[in-house]
């Protein structure tokens, strides 16, 4: 049945495919060429099954295996020519909405959950495949040849930039990760920057780092959730935590942000979103990478803002620089692979791979962007312009590629 499903369908690519008896049938044409072989026989069963969830399952079961050629390629492949026509098969499409809903209904206990799953791994994973000074989010590729040092810090001053912000001014971070973005304001702004997480390993990390740089009476990151802090501040901004919120909080989220954004200040959001209307989490990333994630229409976000009673003075999307990031973090990661094959094990190198690649083709292929929203109480609280932000670039700033 797959075969005939790949000779209907595919027609961009070549694909061999190997089944565990050894026979191969090589379908389309053109580039790029993959092998794929399939290694266990339930594997196709599984796959058609519930293609969404059982395909990154599959692979971690070691049922299936690239050849003469790379995982993102064959995943492109797939994406590419199959994607509508086995959309929706299986119980993914009876409770996709059931489960998105719930899914999102992030309380404070369960979001602190959530985060531990993910965000307490090893420091030693994080630094493996990050930049240098380890921004866990969209890198912003102003020229392609960047490195990816460059290209964060790229994005933390284009961030900067869209805050306004004057010496002396406070700032809140919220979901702060590793301390890099809140560093990088404290460094080139000079404010006072709070940055919330929920991740014990991420505090320790950036408090040692903001230590390590003299930055302790400028910068502090505290072990707490965004809906049980109180304050006002010149500047907020939330960079890859509002795929976190879950839909049910969007509206409480922009309320949060409306009453810890002083009247004067400004608000930069910073998410991965759809192009199209809302879709239901993929079953894959949910059970093993976010649970409880969910990221959001551009629809469903203007419609959470408008009810905030919050200005939206500025909207960019960024088309295709998280595949970019995506592919260097998976390089480095491939670098360091045999070592976290001894300390992990096979099973969750191949985990880690798959999502690093199928987010890649989700961004090149697939309807991912990343939207920044500009936020303030006031619609002349910025520039009528963008003029502000494109009037010399990060070399004019001084700042060097590792962000000091």
């Amino acid at each position: 049945m797959f075969a005939k499903l790949l000779e209907k369908h595919l027609r961009h690519g070549t694909l061999t495919l190997v089944t565990p008896d050894g026979a191969r049938q090589t379908f389309g044409e053109g580039e790029p060429r993959i092998t794929w072989a399939i290694r266990q026989r339930q594997t196709m069963r599984r796959i058609l099954l519930n293609p969404e969830a059982n395909l990154g399952e599959t692979y971690m079961d070691g049922g299936w295996d690239v050849e003469d050629g790379d995982l993102v390629d064959l995943l492109a492949i797939l994406r590419t020519n199959l994607e509508s026509a086995v959309s929706g098969r299986g119980m993914t499409a009876l409770t996709g909405g059931v489960a998105t809903l719930f899914g999102s209904w992030n309380t404070v206990k369960a979001s602190l959950s959530n985060v531990r799953h993910h965000y307490n791994l090893d420091e030693a994973l994080f630094r493996a495949f990050l930049d240098r000074n380890m921004h866990y989010s969209c890198a912003y590729f102003r020229e392609p040849a960047m490195t990816l040092e460059a290209a964060q810090a790229a994005k933390s001053e284009h961030i900067r930039k869209k805050l306004h912000l004057k010496p002396g001014a406070r700032v809140l971070d919220i979901g702060s990760g590793w301390g890099s973005l809140a560093m990088h304001l404290a460094e080139h702004s000079d404010v006072k920057v709070t940055g919330l997480t929920l991740s014990s390993e991420q505090v320790r990390v950036a408090s040692a780092e903001a230590e390590r740089r003299g930055l302790s009476g400028q910068v502090e990151f505290i072990l707490q959730d965004y809906r049980q802090h109180r304050g006002q501040y010149d500047g907020v901004v939330s960079v890859g935590m509002f795929e976190h919120v879950g839909r049910r909080n969007f509206g409480r989220f922009f309320n949060g942000v409306r009453t810890l954004l002083a009247p004067d200040g400004v608000a930069l959001l910073h998410t991965i979103g759809h192009t199209g209307p809302p879709l239901p989490t993929n079953p894959w990333i949910a059970r093993h990478i976010f649970p409880g994630g969910y990221i959001p229409a551009a629809s469903e976000v203007v419609r959470a803002i408008e009810r905030s009673d919050l200005v939206l003075s500025d909207v960019e999307v960024w088309r295709r620089h998280y595949a970019s990031t995506l592919r260097e973090w998976n390089r480095r990661f491939q670098a360091s692979r045999e070592t976290f094959r001894n300390s992990h094990g096979e099973r969750f190198c191949r985990m880690w791979e798959f999502y690093l690649t199928v987010c890649t083709t989700a961004f090149e292929i697939g309807r991912l962007v990343v939207y920044q929203l500009q936020l303030a109480h006031r619609n002349d609280a910025v520039p009528l312009t963008r003029d502000y932000l494109y009037n010399g670039g990060i070399e004019a700033t001084g700042i060097v590629a590792d962000g000091h």
